[in-house]
């Protein structure tokens, strides 16, 4: 564990030891070894025929894969050295050692996996994460570049909740990841996940300007794409009071400002009922917007934002004199 090269020396020449016996956790002195970064010690314990350099601890990781989550390039040039270890064996998570050092943007881990032979670049993990999506989910430009050189990487591969690597970068906001992306002919920059979320919409919901400014510049990026729950970009940006997405989603003369989600909610409703004041006045500022109009229920934005005890929404909305103070939802409930 601590890297004593000399200790390790003594002890190995000491008849008694087993070089495989595992901790509590079912990690063995090589694992440990390997893990820490301590390449001496490693080329000691694999000088030696007894010891098993694929033996995996209690969570499934073996030495290569520790290594390479780890960022240990020496350590994992030598266990590559040795035929007898799979430099594409999964954990218990189906995470392979590529996966593990793309995930934690390792670039030089994993420039020296690629170059081995029996190394799938799209081997997905348990929940269908292929390397290229765990790069670009944390942001690892140099990894994803890496990725995408190959003509053998399919920069369109969902995970099993139906997200590409280009989802993944919008979810989270990394610009240079999403240029990247889209800098490729071949990918798709409106595929939405198993919920229906397009990369923008996820990246409206979240806030992420730079990342929609980039998406709306795409001729094929639907602005008004609405969700499985029929939610759209402009809504999902509104519900969550991102007041810089929603200023430029309705600068495009393409957005509908009044598009209702499947409860009937439009963006306006949307901002009132979570209180958002600065995103109620950018569209109100919009002389296409209903101030008035009800959800599924006959809730208008006033009824609902009283419900809620918003009142700088209220005061807002009872300043248009397009708003009706009196009026009653389906239920018989009034704002007051």
């Amino acid at each position: 564990m601590n890297g004593h090269e000399g200790v390790v020396k003594m002890l190995l020449g000491w008849g008694g030891v087993d070089p495989n016996r595992p901790d509590n956790d079912g990690q063995t002195p090589l694992f440990c070894a390997a893990w820490k970064g301590h390449e001496g010690v490693v080329k000691m314990l694999l000088g030696r025929d007894d010891v098993n350099p694929e033996k995996h601890d209690d969570f499934g990781k073996t030495p290569l894969c520790c290594a390479a989550w780890s960022g240990r390039e020496g350590v994992v040039r030598t266990l590559l050295g040795r035929d007898d270890v799979n430099p594409d064996k999964p954990n218990k998570n189906g995470r392979t050692p590529l996966c593990c050092a793309a995930s934690d943007g390792h670039k030089g881990v994993v420039e020296i996996l690629l170059r081995r032979g029996g190394v799938n670049p799209n081997q997905p993990d348990e929940d269908g994460s292929t390397p290229l999506c765990c790069a670009a989910s944390n942001g690892h430009e140099g990894v994803v570049e890496m990725l995408l050189r190959r003509g053998d990487v399919n920069p369109n591969q969902p995970d099993g909740y139906g997200r590409t690597p280009l989802y993944c970068a919008a979810w989270g906001g990394h610009e240079g990841v999403v240029k990247m992306l889209l800098g490729r002919g071949d990918v798709n920059p409106d595929k939405p996940n198993a919920y229906g979320q397009t990369p923008l919409c996820c990246a409206a919901s979240d806030g992420h300007e730079g990342v929609v400014e980039m998406l709306l510049r795409r001729g094929d990026v639907n602005p008004n794409q609405p969700d499985g729950y029929s939610n759209t970009p402009l809504c999902c940006a509104a519900s969550n009071g991102h007041e810089g997405v929603v200023e430029i989603l309705l600068r495009r003369g393409d957005v509908n400002p009044n598009q209702p989600d499947g409860y009937g909610r439009t963006p306006l409703y949307c901002a009132a009922w979570e209180g958002h004041e600065g995103v109620v006045k950018m569209l109100l500022g919009r002389r296409d917007v209903n101030p008035d109009k009800p959800n599924a229920y006959g809730q208008t934005p006033l009824c609902c934002a009283a419900r809620k005890g918003h009142e700088g929404v209220v005061k807002i909305l009872l300043g248009r004199d397009d708003v009706g103070p009196g009026e009653s939802d389906e239920g018989g409930r009034k704002p007051l």
